[in-house]
C-alpha cells in the first residue's frame, strides 16, 4: 500500500491553527487523520482530551521522552507537547495522509527528520495571521494566560514568522474557511501530483 502524505501544518501560538484543522478535517474526502498530540498543559475551552490532544502530567510525558516514543517534541511557556511517532507511522503505512497540528520548533525537527530519512511524501504549511494586533487579540480572547505568558508567545511569533520560508507553503488565515479550502486544495493538488509520479 502507498504511504499516506504527512501534512505539516504550523504556525505561531494564536494563529489558529486548531480552528482552521477542524474546519479542514470536515472534508472527508481528502482522507486525512489528525494525529493527536501529547501535552502537560491544561484542557482549553471545548478542547477535549484523546481528541484535540492527550493531556498528561510531566511524569508520563518524560517518560515517553526518555522511551523514544516521539517524532518531536518541544517545551514552552511551562508546557511540552510531542508527537506520538508510532502513531503516526502506523496510519501513514495503511495509506491513509495524516495532519500534524504544531508549533514551528517541533516542525523544524519534524521538517529535519523528514529530510534525513529521504521522505518525500511531506507537505509543510505555514499559517500566517492577518496583522501582529490581530495575534495578540486572539490570544488574549482566550483568556487563559498572564500578561508575561501573552508577551512571551508574542516575542515567539515574531521570531517564528521568518521561518515560513522554510515550508512548502504561506496560508493567511484572514477567514478560518477561506484558509481550510485554500489548504484543501493544496493538498489535493499535492496528492494529484503523487498519483501522477507513481502512474508513470
Amino acid at each position: 500500500m502507498k504511504q499516506g502524505l504527512l501534512i505539516i501544518l504550523s504556525g505561531p501560538s494564536g494563529v489558529g491553527k486548531g480552528a482552521v484543522r477542524r474546519a479542514l478535517m470536515e472534508n472527508k474526502d481528502l482522507d486525512i487523520v489528525y494525529s493527536i498530540s501529547m501535552t502537560t498543559r491544561a484542557p482549553r475551552r471545548l478542547e477535549q482530551n484523546g481528541v484535540d490532544y492527550f493531556f498528561v502530567d510531566e511524569e508520563t510525558f518524560q517518560k515517553n521522552v526518555e522511551e523514544g516514543n516521539f517524532l518531536e517534541y518541544v517545551s514552552f511557556v511551562g508546557h511540552s507537547y510531542g508527537t506520538p511517532k508510532q502513531y503516526v507511522d502506523s496510519l501513514r503505512n495503511e495509506g491513509k495522509n495524516v495532519l500534524l497540528e504544531i508549533e514551528v520548533q517541533g516542525a523544524t525537527q519534524v521538517l529535519k527528520k523528514m529530510k534525513e530519512l529521504g521522505d518525500k511524501n511531506v507537505v509543510s504549511i505555514f499559517l500566517l495571521p492577518p496583522s501582529w494586533p490581530d495575534l495578540e487579540k486572539r490570544i488574549r480572547k482566550r483568556r487563559t494566560e498572564t500578561e508575561d505568558v501573552i508577551k512571551k508567545r508574542m516575542d515567539k511569533a515574531r521570531s517564528e514568522i521568518k521561518e515560513m520560508f522554510n515550508y512548502d507553503y504561506q496560508v493567511l488565515n484572514d477567514i478560518v474557511p477561506r484558509a481550510a479550502t485554500e489548504i484543501k486544495s493544496i493538498i489535493e493538488s499535492e496528492i494529484d501530483k503523487r498519483k501522477d509520479v507513481s502512474a508513470c
